[in-house]
């Protein structure tokens, strides 16, 4: 199914989302990987607040690469996702809507996703400078000194991507493995 979702997500939304859907996003979307999630924890370990409201919104895994001229953003495809697994439960339980990356998730982010009514999205990995093209804006809002692993505010018109985990745990990589061994 096709769906048109405004972003940050609101939990009817998430809900209404099964795995398999193709999803054109619009709205605010997050960028972090690996370094922004390190000083994430970090400040909420020291009691410290994030940079960020995570309520109903989205992380893109992704470092974009340098824009070109006249272009807000560069090449801009996910990364991994399971390298921000061990950071996720914690961010889906203070509110996070939703996630945007490529790859499998662990088995506790999956159930950290059915806790909260979130939602995992896939972005066609490769194909970064299309998915750039989606892209209206790019500011970097915190951990500046962290270069391409900033955390920046994008702003997305029509970005596409595919629910992978939904918010009752049905996991698209392992029903389309299913699904093909029942028809080869």
């Amino acid at each position: 199914m096709n769906r048109t979702i405004k972003v940050p997500i609101s939990k009817e939304d998430a809900k209404s989302l099964k795995a398999g859907d193709y999803v054109y996003l619009t709205g605010t979307v997050y960028t972090a990987r690996d370094a922004a999630h390190k000083r994430m924890q970090e400040a909420m370990d020291a009691g410290g607040s994030l940079p960020i409201d995570l309520k109903g919104n989205v992380i893109y895994y992704m470092g974009p690469s340098p824009a070109r001229e006249g272009r807000p953003i560069g090449s801009a495809g996910p990364t991994t996702a399971s390298r921000m697994d061990k950071y996720t439960p914690r961010l889906l339980d203070l509110g996070l809507g939703a996630m945007i990356g490529k790859g499998k998730r662990s088995q506790a982010v999956q159930e950290a996703i059915v806790r909260n009514g979130s939602v995992y999205f896939a972005a066609v990995g490769g194909a970064g400078a299309l998915l750039s093209q989606r892209i209206l804006s790019s500011e970097v809002v915190a951990y500046d000194d962290l270069g391409t692993e900033a955390i920046r505010r994008l702003e997305v018109k029509n970005f596409p991507v595919i629910v992978v985990i939904d918010s009752q745990g049905n996991n698209l990589y392992e029903t389309a493995v299913e699904k093909y061994r029942r028809e080869a």
